[in-house]
């Protein structure tokens, strides 16, 4: 792996402008909107909870897709 993707990847990635913080900002904002969905459609389970879970995980890695890429 190249050293300079390791170093992407580890490092501090703050949000530079104000179109970037709205991204993010937009981001965390529509997967709650689903996650609210979700939660009320859905019967309690590990299977509802694996579906919350993986939406963390998805806005988690949009939230780095913006951070880590210009």
């Amino acid at each position: 792996m190249d050293p300079k993707d390791i170093e992407n990847r580890f490092a501090f990635h703050p949000a530079a402008t104000e179109e970037k913080r709205d991204a993010h900002t937009s981001i965390r904002q529509n997967c709650k909107v689903l996650a609210d969905f979700l939660n009320e459609k859905l019967p309690e389970s590990r299977e509802k909870s694996l579906a919350i879970t993986h939406l963390e995980d998805t806005m988690m890695w949009a939230n780095a897709s913006l951070a880590r890429n210009s």
